[in-house]
């Protein structure tokens, strides 16, 4: 099934979750007006439409391939790369002064959803290589940028991230590949990298791997970390990037999905060591590669919101032509479309409200963000950063969760017709179950969470937040208009049920944070669904009862806030109560 870009929901969903109109007015992203937004948003949505989207279902049937040596991508795969980088859209968000267009990340936000919606595997290219923009913009030498900057910019070349190591996941003080120092200032590099995505391909002429590994002299653990810019391609004596560097890719993994993504084992040093060069300074390596990370944590947020969007529209298009049974609505005897019957309606609502929830955070997200970079005074910057990193795994963990259970739900619309690969169906969850994964797992993003996001300001900033959420209830509570139904009365109290959480949680910070952890996935869960109840509500408060799209999105809100958000009452429960019996129940594990 063809996708179509939601260009109408997303310019919403940029207004009321994502505060576009404010920031315009107030010249927080300087001379761009409403109409630049719809232009580009309308432009994007062609490049995803007609170039990418066809790509799709090729990059998952014949994948990339290692080929003597080398990765060679999908057919077509080259050709969409170069017609989608001399569009500029790589360029979108870059910085001006290296070939950027200088454009706000919220609005970069929504056009990568319209590419990881198209064709996920090949969006992760540019996903990886803007995390590298922005760790080599922060923390580069002069030297570095002006000799890397533009060609990533302008996505001639690519970047990734070499994190993860063999014995080395997600914990990261097991690293073992090591940097030795050279005369001329770079550094040998030699070492084992797993999991690396697009870490070879054909696309471009060159790839900017971000390297960490650990000097001789480096303190144990993560304190003694440092990382490096090692191109597949070094300069030679007039400039020009065609030096072959000593690293490879040994291999690319045999995945569940994305298969159009090559995911590489890569080898640094089979002949001495490959040249690497100091990114910020030595030992401090991993404060640098948390740039990127965070940068690619939204991003993976977004892949989820992305997912749910392309299995939701699939979904609702075959509820209409599929015809099984009789619907109580029936007005004959014959079979009817499926999407007549009522548990069909309920799935494709849950799908449709919980998809647009999750785009809303992203999309605060991306707005504290730039509020963070661009605001004028600095205790408003402060507060937009704490704001970003309190949302943020919020955005990634419950983005892709989400993104996980629309797909399949997007199955189950299908019915046996979606357990086959011809529908399409099924890739879609095939390729979302990566996203809770990378970038740090969902679990790992409840406990950085619940640990190290709600004492920010001594919880101050998440008290905001929760007052934000307070004060929609009351907007929409002060509407008192009959299709906004319970809203106002369902998001109040799980604005309550949150208060009380966050207070348990951080009691048991300073003694008991075994309990603590034990309450970190049912919150962020419970955090998820307030936040996303509260974008609902600001859409549905923009919308006119007076057309049909208005009337839909209001009826969606309505639904998310009466039928899905309850389930927080619950979640409270576990998160207060539940931490102790896990302790004691683990006893079920032993043997």
């Amino acid at each position: 099934m063809s996708y179509r870009a939601p260009v109408a929901d997303i310019a919403l969903a940029l207004r009321a979750a994502g505060g576009l109109d404010q920031a315009i007015a107030s010249g927080l992203y300087g001379d761009l007006a409403a109409s630049d937004v719809d232009a580009i948003l309308e432009e994007a949505a062609k490049m995803a439409d007609e170039v990418l989207a066809p790509l799709n279902r090729v990059g998952d049937q014949v994948g990339a391939k290692y080929v003597d040596g080398g990765v060679v991508t999908a057919p077509g795969w080259k050709e969409a790369y170069k017609a989608w980088t001399e569009a500029g859209w790589n360029a979108l968000t870059g910085p001006v002064e290296y070939g950027g267009q200088g454009l706000p990340i919220l609005l970069g936000c929504a056009v990568a959803e319209m590419w990881q919606s198209a064709n996920m595997a090949f969006g992760l290219a540019p996903l990886l290589t803007a995390g590298a923009i922005e760790a080599l913009a922060a923390h580069g030498s002069d030297k570095l940028r002006n000799a890397y900057l533009a060609k990533l910019i302008s996505g001639e070349w690519t970047g990734t991230m070499n994190l993860t190591e063999p014995q080395a996941g997600s914990d990261l003080a097991l690293l073992r590949s090591r940097a030795e120092r050279a005369d001329d200032g770079s550094y040998r590099i030699t070492g084992q990298k797993i999991f690396i995505t697009y870490g070879d391909h054909d696309m471009t002429e060159n790839i900017c791997h971000l390297v960490l590994a650990r000097l001789p002299d480096a303190p144990p653990g993560v304190k003694g970390i440092s990382l490096f810019l090692a191109p597949k391609f070094l300069p030679d004596a007039q400039g020009n990037f065609t030096v072959a560097n000593d690293l490879r890719a040994s291999a690319i993994e045999h995945k569940l999905g994305i298969h159009g993504s090559p995911t590489c084992t890569m080898i640094f040093g089979d002949k001495g060591g490959a040249t690497g060069f100091l990114i910020g300074e030595e030992n401090r390596g991993l404060a640098c590669m948390f740039t990127m990370m965070n940068n690619a944590r939204l991003s993976v947020g977004l892949q989820g919101v992305a997912i749910a969007e392309r299995a939701t529209q699939q979904a609702l298009a075959f509820a209409h032509e599929r015809k099984q049974g009789r619907a109580p609505t029936a007005a004959n005897s014959g079979a009817s479309p499926i999407i007549e019957h009522p548990d069909v309606q309920r799935m494709l609502l849950t799908m449709r409200a919980s998809t647009r929830a999750a785009r809303a955070i992203c999309f605060m997200t991306a707005a504290a963000l730039d509020r963070a970079h661009l605001a004028t005074d600095a205790d408003e910057r402060r507060k937009a950063a704490e704001r970003a990193a309190l949302l943020t795994p919020i955005a990634k963990g419950w983005s892709t969760d989400i993104g996980v259970e629309m797909a399949s739900l997007g199955v189950q619309t299908h019915g046996g017709m979606g357990f086959v690969e011809e529908t399409g169906a099924a890739q879609h969850y095939r390729d979302a179950r990566i996203a809770p994964i990378y970038e740090g797992t969902n679990g790992i993003q409840a406990i950085d969470l619940v640990t190290r996001k709600l004492p920010l300001s001594g919880g101050d900033a998440v008290k905001a937040v929760i007052a934000e959420i307070k004060r929609t209830a009351e907007d929409v509570t002060r509407r008192n208009a009959p299709e906004f139904g319970r809203m106002g009365e369902r998001l109040k109290e799980a604005a309550g049920a949150l208060e009380r959480a966050t207070q348990h949680l951080l009691s048991k910070l300073g003694g008991d944070a075994g309990d603590a952890l034990a309450g970190a996935a049912p919150y962020q869960r419970m955090f998820g669904l307030t936040l996303g109840a509260t974008g609902l509500a600001r859409e549905a408060l923009l919308s006119s009862s007076g057309d049909a799209a208005g009337q839909g999105r209001i009826a969606t809100a309505r639904f998310f806030a009466q039928n899905l958000l309850p389930v927080v009452n619950g979640l409270e429960t576990d998160v207060v109560e539940g931490g102790g019996f896990i302790a004691d129940a683990a006893v079920a594990l032993a043997g």
